[in-house]
């Protein structure tokens, strides 16, 4: 369809707006001032507030945030909490919280969730990474800002509010502030994001955008837009350049982190700059767009013309300035990520925090400061406990976390120079995928890359080619942002059918073992009943199996409500029949006991290990089930054995377990977002899960009715199956008696093979260990007295092999001995190889010889090492070996 819209509104006509056309970028807009020729926009027009403020008072970010919660409740609309800046925590396809819109995507926004009040608004704190390398530089980019949005969301039987209302709102709070009425401009623009689009405002005064009013009303459809039932005020008040402006300052930076700020320079010991300098950097950044690899330097070069200075001495005189304003703006984006519980790992939005971190530490490394990372982040959560005090919650956590991440840190710097020497040594120019391999794989920022391959350069008379990118890091979080899990969906293989739901019996009768239905459909070997017992797989828990009839029924799925009952044999069944199901009642215990297992050691590893705690993924067999948890370091054996006990604890007490249907945005509100552990629910309508006073989650899977049915539950293992997440392996009821007694099996059976009772194992098996160390010093001590020995037998049977003295003989020994022998063999300019009985080949190079012993061996049998040293197997003829080293050492001379 063709999209036109009229941007004409009430408010221009009663007040005698005009429409006029920017004669610099020819974009349309609407003002009050009938002389105004631009539309007010940077670059069309300068910053004009600094140092002249534009508000009838100075606010802090505390105030702004109020002002805006408060102008917004006065006028119609209910405030509700900010959400995690996670955005994990209520969707799949984004992984940071991007705007105050993305809170209500994708349930609201499609229609499939009623809004929790209509109108509303949010102050909502956000995080983007996409101008992560413009921060500090530019006087106005953040990583973590606050958007203010009032949101209606329109249907036809209940329209709140459209264009006219959302403008003369904008123009009315813009007034309240006291910022002058002519200085406003709205620009004629357009909206597209997530599939959706429609037409919006960009409301301008002094050079600035302070807001963004869009009207959602079109889904897009390849290259054309189809109007969506639902139509969706969705404006963005930026907070933080309404302090700014309210201020004056000369950069957003000194008026939202001012204290901050003042204290990190007192601490670096940088001298105030003067602020027309300051002022005239910002100013012209404004006028720049600053994406391109290059613009940074540009920038610098201008704002150089621009007050008659040096470029070398203006980036010598702002750079440690620029660091403060970066460490200030990082260090309150850190304080978000982890007061809402993200682990720093390798992945998903722990890379992306990681990335922050580390970015910060490079940041105050080169500001010289003495007070730590966890100090300025500490001074963050002292701004911001008025507005959050749940992030004080989580204050042992971040702290924790930050003093962990500094130590991984350091280590992962100390650990790369080896592999930078090793690049160095292999090539001549250091690009862009190299350096983003060095830093995804091995976390080396690129200046220190950079350092490194100087300094060796520098040694090794070698130059290596180095050209990092001013937007390196955005480059690097643009590409985990955008990262997508590909995972292969069983129920995309199930067969389309037209039939209705299925009624689910299993939630209305939990303990009900058989049942008769009506099959509605059979397709391939599926058998689809009208209603069923038979759980489907689903929530990281396994399907029910069983019969319906004779038949065997194998696997059991579920696909848009429908569930399909996988048989061995359908024949002898079809459409119309009714026939009895009955579920295999042992299995379906057991899978019980294990999942609500699953939810009392989830809440157990909280407790002992922080609210931080994440489900990462979970699955629950029959006869065992994990859990895999966000933490951020090893779990100790000590908080095992807590963790294990509080669970036990909890099903000793006999708590009962509720499961109740409950209105999505009424499940949020009463619980929070931790009923997410499981992840991503869709839909209106949740189940909720709840063990009182232990755990409360959205859980599709069946339980016990009483934590006492879980019976005994024994914690088998645990392992860290990538950074940041650790996997618990566990058993209950039955299964924890059958695992504990193969435990003691082992037990007894290890106390009859040393001949002493079980409570005296330990003791014994390390009396045998002791005497087994000492045996092996023994051995090793007689091994190279053996080697010495082997010496003097073969000293005198190297061959002259060109230029080099070769020796290839077969000898006693493990790969142990060989070496010891060689060692004792092998002089400058001489080869050694030795074989062994047993297939082992051992080949060793003394000083000046220029044959790879990797190459020598790969070609003689197979095998690896180093460039002096390679082990490994060979086959065939000792003497076929014998001249095939000969020959290679003859032609690498």
């Amino acid at each position: 369809m063709e999209v036109k819209h009229d941007y004409k509104v009430k408010l221009f006509e009663d007040l005698g707006f005009v429409r006029k056309k920017c004669k610099k970028c020819g974009q349309y807009f609407w003002t009050l001032d009938e002389e105004r020729e631009t539309c007010g926009d940077s670059p069309c027009d300068v910053y004009t507030f600094i140092g002249n403020p534009i508000t009838k008072k100075k606010y802090t970010y505390n105030e702004m945030v109020k002002e805006f919660l408060n102008f917004f409740a006065e006028n119609g609309h209910t405030p509700i909490k900010r959400y995690p800046v996670t955005a994990r925590r209520w969707r799949d396809d984004i992984l940071l919280t991007i705007a105050s819109i993305a809170v209500f995507q994708p349930w609201v926004t499609k229609g499939i969730v009623e809004p929790v009040a209509n109108p509303l608004v949010i102050a909502q704190p956000c995080i983007r990474l996409n101008d992560i390398d413009n921060v500090g530089r530019t006087g106005r980019h953040m990583t973590c800002f606050t958007m203010g949005g009032h949101h209606a969301f329109n249907k036809k039987d209940d329209f709140k509010y459209w264009t006219d209302e959302t403008v003369e709102l904008c123009f009315n709070f813009m007034k309240k502030l006291g910022i002058d009425e002519k200085s406003l401009t709205f620009i004629e623009s357009w909206w597209e994001g997530g599939g959706n689009a429609g037409p919006c405002y960009e409301v301008i005064t002094h050079g600035v955008e302070l807001a963004t009013l869009v009207f959602m009303q079109y889904e897009k459809v390849g290259d054309a837009y189809k109007e969506i039932p639902l139509k969706i005020v969705d404006t963005g008040y930026g907070i933080e350049r309404f302090v700014w402006a309210s201020q004056g300052t000369p950069t957003a930076y000194d008026a939202v982190f001012g204290d901050i700020v003042e204290k990190l320079k007192k601490n670096a010991g940088i001298e105030n700059i003067d602020d027309r300098i300051l002022a005239k950097i910002t100013e012209v950044a404004g006028l720049m767009d600053i994406e391109d690899v290059g613009d940074l330097k540009i920038l610098r070069k201008r704002v150089a013309d621009k007050i008659g200075m040096d470029v070398e001495e203006l980036d010598k005189l702002i750079s440690p300035l620029e660091n403060i304003y970066a460490i200030a703006d990082h260090t309150r984006c850190l304080a978000f990520m982890f007061g809402d519980g993200i682990v720093p790992s390798n992945v998903k939005d722990g890379y992306l925090a990681r990335l922050v971190l580390r970015k910060t530490l490079r940041y105050m490394e080169k500001a010289g400061l003495t007070l730590s990372l966890k100090d300025i982040i500490q001074m963050q959560l002292g701004n911001l406990k008025d507005l959050y005090p749940e992030l004080l919650e989580m204050e042992d956590y971040i702290m924790e976390i930050v003093e962990v991440e500094e130590k991984k840190y350091i280590q992962t710097l100390n650990r790369g120079r080896g592999i930078v020497e090793r690049l160095v040594k292999s090539k001549n120019e250091i690009g862009l995928d190299d350096l983003i391999e060095l830093y995804d794989s091995h976390g080396l920022p690129p200046e220190v890359v950079e350092d490194i391959a100087k300094e060796i350069g520098q040694k090794t008379k070698k130059e290596v080619k180095i050209n990092i990118p001013d937007n390196f890091y955005t480059i690097v979080a643009e590409r985990h942002e955008q990262k997508k899990e590909e995972t292969k969906d069983k129920k995309e293989d199930l067969p389309d059918v037209d039939v209705p739901e299925t009624e689910l019996l299993f939630y209305k009768n939990p303990k009900q073992k058989e049942f008769e239905a009506k099959i509605l459909k059979i397709v391939d070997n599926y058998v689809i009943l009208d209603k069923t017992l038979f759980y489907p797989e689903g929530g990281g828990q396994r399907y029910d199996t069983g019969f319906i009839n004779d038949k065997e029924v194998i696997e059991v799925q579920k696909k848009n409500n429908i569930v399909y009952h996988k048989l061995k044999d359908v024949g002898g069944l079809k459409e119309g029949d009714v026939v009895k199901g009955v579920i295999n009642w042992e299995d379906r215990e057991r899978l019980m006991r294990n999942h609500t297992a699953t939810h009392i050691i989830n809440a157990a590893c909280q407790k002992v290990l922080g609210k931080h705690v994440w489900q990462a993924g979970s699955n629950v067999e029959v006869d065992k089930a994990r859990l895999d948890i966000t933490h951020y370091e090893r779990i100790s054996r000590e908080q095992l054995k807590e963790i294990e006990r509080i669970a036990n604890e909890i099903v000793l007490k006999g708590i009962p377990i509720k499961s109740t249907f409950m209105n999505r945005n009424d499940a949020e509100q009463k619980y929070g977002f931790r009923i997410y552990q499981g992840g991503v629910v869709p839909g209106n309508v949740l189940r909720i899960v709840e063990i009182e006073g232990v755990d409360i989650e959205a859980c599709g899977g069946t339980h016990c009715e009483n934590t006492s049915e879980v019976g005994f539950i024994k914690i088998l293992r645990t392992e860290r199956i990538q950074d940041g997440v650790e996997r618990l392996e566990y058993t209950s009821g039955i299964n924890s008696v059958e695992e504990i007694q193969k435990m003691e099996d082992t037990l007894i059976e290890a106390s009859g093979i040393l001949g002493v009772p079980p409570e005296q194992l330990p003791k014994a098996v390390k009396r045998f260990f002791d005497e087994w160390k000492e045996q092996r010093k023994t051995i090793e001590e007689l091994q190279k007295k053996i080697g010495e020995l082997k010496k003097y037998e073969l000293m005198n049977k190297f061959e002259e092999v060109g230029k080099y003295k070769v020796l290839v003989e077969k000898v006693e020994g493990d790969p142990k001995e060989m070496l010891n022998i060689a060692d004792n063999l092998v002089k400058e300019g001489s080869i050694v190889v030795l074989l062994n009985d047993n297939g082992n080949i051992l080949c060793k190079r003394g000083e000046n010889v220029d044959i790879s012993m990797v190459e020598l061996i790969r070609h003689v049998a197979k095998g690896g090492g180093r460039e002096h040293l390679a082990q490994g197997k060979y086959s065939g003829e000792f003497e076929t070996i014998k001249e095939k080293v000969v020959e290679f050492v003859k032609s690498k001379q």
